[in-house]
């Protein structure tokens, strides 16, 4: 990444910002000098220094792990997910990765695609802890790290703790560090926005390193397909192929105006990305906002049948939610169909619940409420915590209710 200033533009006088503070084009002002009236024409300040943030992406996580600890299994395709009908692939090597084996597949499909597939169940308390540990090596270089998921999280290396000269110099020392202390590989996108640094990190996926710097955004941007814009699935994609547009090239073309008439506000969000303008910035140790548990049967059941499965659900959310260190209030009962239909019902509580047996009894009573026919049967059953807040703030509210 360039050195802070390399992306200002214009050379402004000192003393231009505004009553807010913020740099800018001040407006033309008159004043006197030395008896002569004078015109101040307008002053641009050079802009803020560019952003330097850091995607990294683990490659193909959960295999690699299980390729790492079970050295029998390198070099062999295999796809992290239990055997049977109803499960679905949590992640797959890049030996599987070749079959065309993704992430949530249809396990079946899978075994259809590589029937060489080693399959093995996941261990997700096992991949938590490796995240940790790849968490902690993130935040030798900066307190800014905001974990997307178990495995990938942005980085704002702007100032970075370790005193590397640039944002590349960061990324790399971050994966020699994850590949020597975990013996596992990652990739990086490096960038002035989150948005590109996302793209980036997938751009020479596994196990490489990709710059965006700002001069290159247009240049970077101008030919990607216009899916590579989160949020721009098949539905989006159609709807822009209808206006002519394929890649993000054509629809930077298209005015302001047009988009926010055609899409609403993701229009608007659709012209900035085709720009390549993000504005977000890295959020670390974001507050836990839902958890949940959720599981697939092996054969479709009735609602009654439900009972069991709802109790352990339930048990698992109260440990989840536990290990926050705040406290959930909404309840909330998921399910779908044996016709693959997803519905839910949830409930707030005055006083958010105190225990995993209350969360039961709530859970059941929303199972209560669903109201589909006798006859309907259920492949999926799932109860969340919504609503979360600090203990303190609750314990509060718990003693004006008894008071």
């Amino acid at each position: 990444m360039p050195p802070a200033g390399a992306n200002a533009v214009g050379q402004g006088r000192p003393g231009g910002r505004g009553q807010d503070g913020a740099a800018g084009v001040s407006p033309p002002s008159t004043g006197r000098a030395g008896g002569r009236e004078r015109t101040i024409g307008p002053v641009t300040q050079p802009e803020a220094p560019p952003r330097k943030i850091i995607h990294v992406d683990m490659d193909a996580f959960y295999a690699s792990v299980e390729q790492r600890d079970d050295p029998s299994l390198r070099g062999r395709p295999v796809v992290v997910a239990w055997r049977g009908p109803r499960s679905v692939v949590c992640a797959a090597s890049y030996e599987a990765r070749k079959f065309g084996v993704r992430s949530a597949m249809p396990a079946l499909r899978a075994e259809r695609l590589c029937p060489e597939a080693v399959f093995v169940p996941p261990d997700f308390t096992r991949y938590r802890a490796v995240s940790r540990q790849v968490r902690e090596i993130l935040l030798r270089h900066t307190g800014l790290v905001e974990p997307l998921s178990l495995d990938e999280a942005y980085l704002d290396v702007t100032v970075p703790r370790s005193g590397s000269s640039t944002a590349t110099a960061v990324a790399e020392t971050i994966r020699r560090q994850i590949r020597e202390e975990l013996a596992l590989t990652a990739s990086a996108g490096v960038a002035p926005n989150k948005f590109l640094a996302k793209i980036a990190s997938d751009w020479r996926k596994p196990d490489g390193l990709f710059v965006v710097r700002p001069h290159q955004v247009e240049r970077f941007l101008t030919p990607l397909p216009v899916e590579r814009i989160p949020g721009v699935g098949r539905v989006m994609r159609e709807r822009l192929q209808a206006l002519g547009v394929t890649t993000v090239g054509e629809l930077r073309a298209l005015p302001l105006e047009v988009l926010q008439e055609r899409f609403g506000s993701f229009g608007a969000t659709l012209y900035r990305r085709a720009r390549g303008i993000d504005e977000r910035p890295v959020e670390p140790d974001q507050p836990v906002h839902s958890v949940s548990s959720e599981d697939t049967f092996a054969q479709d059941l009735p609602l009654e049948a439900l009972e069991p499965a709802i109790r352990e659900l339930a048990a698992r959310t109260w440990q989840a939610a536990a290990r926050t260190g705040r406290v959930g209030r909404t309840v909330v009962l998921k399910l779908k169909t044996a016709q693959f239909r997803i519905l839910t019902r949830s409930f707030t509580p005055d006083v958010p619940p105190a225990s995993a047996a209350e969360l039961v009894e709530i859970a059941l009573a929303l199972r209560a409420r669903v109201d589909l026919p006798a006859h309907t049967r259920y492949r999926l059953v799932g109860v969340g915590l919504s609503g979360f807040r600090d203990r303190e703030e609750v314990a509060l509210q718990r003693d004006l209710f008894q008071a």
